[in-house]
């Protein structure tokens, strides 16, 4: 018997399952019947591998563990590695319900462990992953801590795409710029002095539930995984977020962001479990007694989370790599000592300003490094870099003995003296407002900007879009330290000050039912010594009177220093405090502590330590001089400018407010815009906003034509043309239909990125219907590739063209072809594809056989199961 092979196409099944048997032959695999996928987690069911996991809870010496915390560790890492997982159950003061009730999680040894320390922690649906690592060798002739921070809020983590033209998360937003410095802040200085390999902190967002803010999960993950690395942090560092529920005079421990609306602080603490050693937030006017005791709540749960992370460590048995510190060499501070001590005293001794006392510093460095970098013999002894450090760690001693003693400062001000004062406003003739700021050699030039909605600033974040109402942008030139230097894109620096003082502003504004324009700060440092920051929250104070905004109160800030004998301690009775610091005293202190407020309360705070830590009794005193300090500031503000302007100057736009209908809104956009466009052309309006909840707000610089506005709108959406203009009650289009394959005169009604829509049938002369619209993609404009349709369009330097109409598309849209209305542009319809085929063509063609038999139902369903093999594999 003859058998013939057959020629006819095996069918899809077979194909497939012979791939599948020919991929698990090659890399020998395990059948697919032994996976099962559940939850998105592979799991093994196979009876001939034993993956059962067994959980260890560790027992924790500490008092806290048994209360708060549990540490657990197993094998249940790839490849059967060895896990540990920290689950902080509870915290101190904080909420025992649904909402605030979840666990904290922290879990190490499964994700990253190539780096030196790698943390997921997860609480409900949020999950931070977070990383540690360092370069293998010390970088020679660095005399700082080379340590850089990143922190991004995935879109993914909300099931979200990034608007970008290449859909990839790009570039760090600045609110995510501001966690970054909210991680780095608190853990710089605890790294050991002499630390000098390049070592980066990286941070994500990778999952997000939306019920809270991030910043301390993120100062938190980051903080556990270099303290669980190998580079040397000294103590566990741990943050929390405060709210303030005025009403029921109430903190909250880590406020959802319902909670945060009508929280009348919002402040986050970090620290160990010894001392605070950062503060950032913003308050509604709240007394200093309030501020501590926040603080005092938020480190409670510190505390604990400190204790639990160290606990972690000690089961880890993490070691720290002290061998490769940089340490300074031995006899060079004694030295430094005994060559410049007396040098030193005299230059403070005779105070000065910068511009004075900064070349004598100069020349007694530059005399050390002669003296002591060269030996007898020509060899050299001891480094520059190691000179800088020691005559930098004599400059700091000097100092605190100057104060602690005298009572006096190197630039010869009392500890709570305020430099001299000068302030004047208007200064600009065609800025809404404007104010120029002096303290001191430290100068600022303030502007408001005053603008309808159309202005306001719009923020893409995980939490969704933000628009704000009122911003404040700092500007920090080389020259206002009589440097060059780079120009153009914030730093991270100026973002960080710029967010301080627009915080310290935003509770004295008013409200935008009674003042509803946005409102833009710009401050521009012309000269810099010290706390330019606070010096923009005064300028920026006195631009925004001057420009006629209605403030609640005027608010000033200023800066606080602190001086130690020993910089490596915490904060003591011992500790001078210094009220509006110096640039000088900034570098060499251990602390800045800017405060800003009214007369009665705080706005907004920020401090930052190079010590290990600040205690609550120091901060307390700190913040009682620094009142004494702004109110004597608000008093030389007051005798400048005591109130805003009772009006608004004549180049602030005018604003009309009205309300319409919601279902109205379609017949005032119009179809493509056309109808909003006209009104603000026709009545010379700026800009029309229109919301969704039916609120329309105008601006124009003619009030004339502003006032009419409001009345052809209510005759707009009363008119013969229209009812109330829902979407589906607007005016069809009534006249004759396009031919397809035909040549019309198309009018310009819209362009868009991706095409131009134009009206090529007209509508009704007394306006019963409108015209008919069509859609000319940019593929379709021109015979060669056009890169931008606004561009092409406007060299066109016409509002109307030729096109061939093409047809209706499978989504309804009715297509234009300005491509195929030149001369030679081809035939039927749209070049790029055949023409499209009558009816009678089509009956045909579906009535033809198909080519392949259509599969049946058990064949689809192995299928399917092939695949889901595949994808399990």
């Amino acid at each position: 018997m003859s058998c013939k092979r057959s020629t006819a196409t095996p069918p899809a099944t077979t194909l497939l399952l012979l791939v599948l048997v020919a991929i698990s032959t090659s890399f020998h695999l395990e059948p697919i019947s032994g996976f099962q996928v559940r939850n998105l987690r592979l799991t093994y069911s196979s009876s001939s591998r034993d993956t059962q996991q067994t959980k260890t809870s560790v027992t924790s010496a500490t008092s806290l563990a048994s209360s708060y915390y549990a540490v657990e560790k197993d094998n249940s890492g790839p490849g059967g590695s060895e896990v540990h997982r920290l689950i902080i159950n509870s915290l101190p003061g904080q909420k025992d319900d649904n909402e605030h009730g979840h666990p904290i999680v922290i879990e190490t040894g499964k994700i990253g462990r190539q780096a030196a320390g790698a943390v997921t922690l997860t609480r409900g649906d949020t999950v931070l992953y977070a990383t540690a690592s360092r370069d293998e060798s010390p970088k020679e002739g660095l005399d700082f801590l080379p340590l850089s921070v990143e922190h991004q809020e995935r879109f993914s983590a909300v099931g979200m795409t990034s608007g970008g033209y290449n859909k990839r998360d790009g570039r760090p937003a600045e609110h995510e710029v501001l966690t970054c410095r909210l991680i780095d802040r608190p853990l710089r200085p605890l790294i050991a002095d002499g630390w000098r390999h390049e070592t980066q902190l990286l941070s994500w967002v990778l999952s997000y539930d939306g019920s809270r803010s991030c910043d301390p999960l993120a100062i938190i993950a980051s903080s556990t995984a270099l303290y669980l690395s190998d580079i040397p942090l000294t103590k566990a560092v741990a943050a929390a977020m405060v709210g303030y529920d005025s009403e029921n005079d109430q903190l909250i421990l880590n406020p959802t962001h319902k909670e945060m609306e009508t929280s009348d602080l919002q402040l986050i603490v970090a620290g160990t479990k010894d001392a605070v050693l950062m503060i950032e937030g913003a308050a509604n006017f709240l007394p200093e007694k309030t501020m501590t005791r926040a603080v005092k709540f938020g480190h409670d749960a510190i505390r604990a989370i400190c204790e639990a992370v160290e606990d972690l460590g000690h089961v880890m048995g993490v070691e720290k790599k002290f061998d490769t510190l940089l340490k300074p060499p031995e006899g060079l501070q004694e030295r430094v000592d005994e060559l410049m001590t007396e040098k030193v005293d005299a230059m403070f001794a005779l105070g000065g300003t910068k511009t004075t006392q900064g070349p004598v510093k100069k020349k007694l460095q530059n005399e050390l490094i002669e003296a002591l970098s060269v030996g007898v013999e020509g060899d050299v002894v001891f480094s520059p870099a190691d000179i800088k450090n020691a005559f930098k760690d004599l400059l700091c001693r000097r100092m605190f003995h100057l104060g602690r003693t005298t009572g006096k400062r190197c630039d010869g001000r009392a500890l709570d003296e305020i430099r001299h004062l000068s302030m004047d406003t208007g200064i600009l003739p065609r800025v809404h407002g404007s104010a120029l700021f002096t303290r001191g050699e430290t100068q600022v030039v303030a502007s408001t900007t005053l603008g309808d909605s159309g202005m306001r600033q719009k923020i893409d974040k995980i939490d969704g879009l933000e628009e704000k109402r009122f911003y404040l942008q700092y500007t920090f030139p080389p020259s206002c330290v009589g440097e060059t230097g780079r120009v153009g894109a914030p730093g991270r620096r100026e973002i960080g000050h710029g967010n301080l003082a627009e915080r310290a502003l935003i509770p004295t504004l008013p409200k935008e039912e009674d003042f509803p324009y946005t409102i833009r700060v710009e401050s521009l440092v012309t000269e810099s010594h010290g706390s330019s920051s606070m010096a923009s929250v005064c300028g920026g104070c006195l631009a925004l009177m001057d420009a006629g905004v209605p403030i609640k109160n005027p608010v000033a800030g200023i800066a606080m220093g602190m001086l130690l004998g020993d910089k490596d301690g915490v904060s003591d009775d011992n500790a001078v405090i210094l009220s509006d610091i110096l640039g000088t005293e900034d570098a060499l202190g251990t602390m800045d502590f800017k405060v800003a407020g009214d007369r009665t309360g705080i706005t907004t705070f920020q401090l930052d330590i190079k010590c290990e830590g600040l205690s609550l009794e120091t901060m307390e005193r700190a913040l009682e001089q620094a009142r004494k300090g702004r109110l004597h500031i608000l008093d030389a503000m007051d005798a400048v400018l005591p109130k805003a302007r009772e009006s608004l100057p004549a180049t602030v736009p005018k604003l009309l407010r009205f309300s319409v209908p919601p279902d109205s809104i379609g017949k005032i956009i119009g179809p493509g815009g056309k109808q909003i466009r006209a009104i603000i052309e026709d009545f010379e309006l700026t800009n029309m906003d229109v919301n969704d909840d039916g609120n329309v707000q105008v601006s124009s610089f003619n009030a004339e034509k502003l006032a009419e506005v409001e009345e052809f709108v209510k005759l707009l959406l009363s008119g013969p043309a229209g009812g109330k203009g829902k979407r589906e009650e607007r005016p069809e289009y009534k006249g004759p239909e396009p031919v397809e394959g035909e040549i019309y005169m198309g009018k310009i009604t819209g362009i868009h990125p991706f095409g131009v829509f134009l009206e090529f049938m007209p509508g009704a002369e007394d306006g019963s219907y409108p015209g008919l619209e069509g859609l000319c993609h940019i593929s379709q404009l021109a015979k060669e590739r056009v890169r931008s349709c606004e561009g092409y369009v406007k060299s066109l330097n016409t509002d109307q063209f030729e096109v061939k109409y093409l047809g209706i598309s499978d989504a309804g849209k009715r297509q234009l072809s300005r491509k195929d209305a030149l001369p030679g542009g081809g035939g039927g319809g749209n070049s790029s594809r055949p023409p499209r085929k009558n009816g009678a063509a089509k009956e045909a063609e579906s009535s033809s056989p198909s080519p392949t038999t259509a599969m049946s139902e058990d064949e689809l369903d192995v299928i399917a199961q092939a695949i889901q093999g595949v994808q399990e594999l």
